[in-house]
């Protein structure tokens, strides 16, 4: 018995639209996105972006930017 396996691209082809469909572009792509891995280091990039600021002033920020009905949670 010999079985037939289809390309990768193929069942990739076939799955995307299969998505569209059923989900909508929107929402297909918002499914996919969960499955990608991003770029960069955050690391290293949140030690620049942070180097200036101790866990109290960014926790203060946070606060300050949060609309006012939200401050008084936790």
């Amino acid at each position: 018995m010999t079985l037939y396996t289809k390309p990768l691209v193929e069942v990739n082809r076939r799955a995307f639209l299969v998505l569209y469909r059923e989900l909508g572009v929107v929402d297909a792509v918002r499914f996919l996105r969960q499955f990608t891995t991003g770029f960069g280091d955050y690391t290293a990039e949140r030690d620049v972006l942070f180097a200036e600021q101790d866990l109290r002033a960014l926790v203060r920020e946070i606060r300050a930017q949060r609309p006012a009905d939200a401050s008084s949670e936790g």
